[in-house]
This record gives structure tokens, C-alpha cells and sequence, in this order.
């Protein structure tokens, strides 16, 4: 794990490494090392690993002040560390890992757990307010995921099949615009986008209409003088 991570980050310094046997249980492999910041200054890091088979357990702490693989309390932390094989995720482990995902801009692998997300809602939608904004969370962010990395007809099956579930939702329609425009369709995505304004008074709570004319989607299309002068109707909120 850390001679892959070795080859993204140049200064990354290993100081240490060790084990925690533990009786009964699967052993803690540790490595204390270091990282060099923007400005000169270092990130303590020390992680543990508790594997089996090609299952694998990864905890880390860091700190911006010197911490240890021997520090009695982090080795109180590690030795507490379970690993279940046999432990089956629940919605909201694969939200958040999607989400994980997402944030690192690995939108290829997030979008697969986002639509298997999707599938998994329960019926209060925890860890979200309800099962309705848990299914349009999961579905905005798989079809965006799905765009990003370039799979368009994904993308836009995913916003279809949200139209038919969710009318309502000013989002799939303001999301499969952007498939349109992916694919130089402007006149669908006019059409998707009248039809997401039309509906924004429906977004989730503390949720707001994306911005159409700052919106990567539509950038290319700024030298368009009518398509413009459209999406800046929309942005006053016409």
C-alpha cells in the first residue's frame, strides 16, 4: 500500500514499521511515516492494516505535531481495531464510499457504487432526511459520475429513468440537459432546462438551482449568442 502511494507523493518518508500481535485475533501491521506540505512543514502519519485474504482494514492517524507507532494511546486505538470478513455493507457504507470516491475524482468507480446506492435506500433513507432525498442524491451523483469519466448514454439513462420515478425533481431534468450538451444537442438541452426551471421551486431542502452559465457543461457553448442569451434568462430566473 505505501510503495504504491510512494509513486504519487515523492515525499513520502517511511520511519517506521511494526506489528501488534493480538491474541485470537488477526495481527495490526503498522508504518509510521512522514509527508512533506505545500509549505515546508510535515504531517505525521501512522497507519495500521489488518487484513485477510483480499480483505483489508485501513486506519490512519495524522498529526501536524510528531506522533508515533509506539504512542500508548494510538496503540490502545489499533489493538481495538476489528476486522469483520464476513460483514455485509449497508446503504450507508456504500454512500459513503461512493462518496469517498467522488471526492478523490475517481468518478469511474464512484458511479457503479452510486447506482448500486440507489438500490439500497431504506425505506427512512438514514442517513439522510428521507428516502426521497437518499434516491436523488444517489442518482444525481451516479449520473454525474457517469458523465464526468465520459459514459454519456449511462448518464443519461440514469436522468431519464429519474423523469419517470421523480417528475417533480427539477434535477434530473437540469442534469440530462447536461448529457444533451455533452452530446451538442442544444435543443434538447433547452427543452430540459425550461423543464428544470420550471420546477425549481421542488429542490431538496437547502438545495439551489445550479448556475447554467458557470456550469462546465455549458461553457463551450458561450460564443452561441442564442444559447447564451437563453441560459442567462434562466440564471435570472425567468
Amino acid at each position: 500500500m505505501i510503495t504504491q502511494e510512494k509513486k504519487t507523493n515523492a515525499t513520502l518518508k517511511i520511519v517506521r514499521t511494526s506489528e501488534i500481535p493480538r491474541s485470537g485475533g488477526l495481527p495490526v501491521a503498522l508504518v509510521a511515516y512522514t509527508t512533506a506540505n505545500r509549505d515546508g512543514s510535515m504531517t505525521y502519519r501512522v497507519r495500521g492494516f489488518v487484513a485477510t485474504d483480499d480483505i483489508c482494514g485501513d486506519l490512519e492517524f495524522y498529526s501536524i505535531k510528531p506522533i508515533s507507532d509506539e504512542d500508548a494511546e494510538l496503540k490502545r486505538a489499533f489493538l481495538s481495531y476489528r476486522l469483520d470478513p464476513n460483514y455485509t455493507p449497508q446503504f450507508s457504507d456504500v454512500a459513503l464510499y461512493a462518496q469517498v470516491l467522488f471526492l478523490h475524482r475517481d468518478y469511474r468507480a464512484a458511479a457503479p457504487i452510486f447506482e448500486k446506492g440507489l438500490t439500497m435506500v431504506p425505506s427512512d433513507g438514514a442517513p439522510f432526511e428521507s428516502a426521497t432525498f437518499a434516491r436523488r442524491v444517489m442518482r444525481d451523483q451516479a449520473g454525474m459520475s457517469y458523465g464526468i469519466s465520459g459514459d454519456l448514454t449511462k448518464s443519461r439513462s440514469m436522468f431519464e429513468k429519474g423523469i419517470v420515478d421523480d417528475p417533480s425533481y427539477p434535477l434530473n431534468y437540469y442534469n440530462l440537459a447536461c448529457a444533451d450538451a455533452g452530446e451538442k444537442k442544444l435543443s434538447d438541452a433547452r427543452l430540459h432546462l425550461q423543464q428544470a426551471f420550471d420546477r425549481k421551486a421542488n429542490v431538496n431542502p437547502g438545495e439551489t438551482m445550479p448556475v447554467p452559465t458557470e456550469d462546465d457543461s455549458f461553457l463551450p457553448y458561450k460564443d452561441n449568442r442564442e444559447f447564451w442569451t437563453f441560459l442567462q434568462g434562466l440564471k435570472a430566473g425567468k
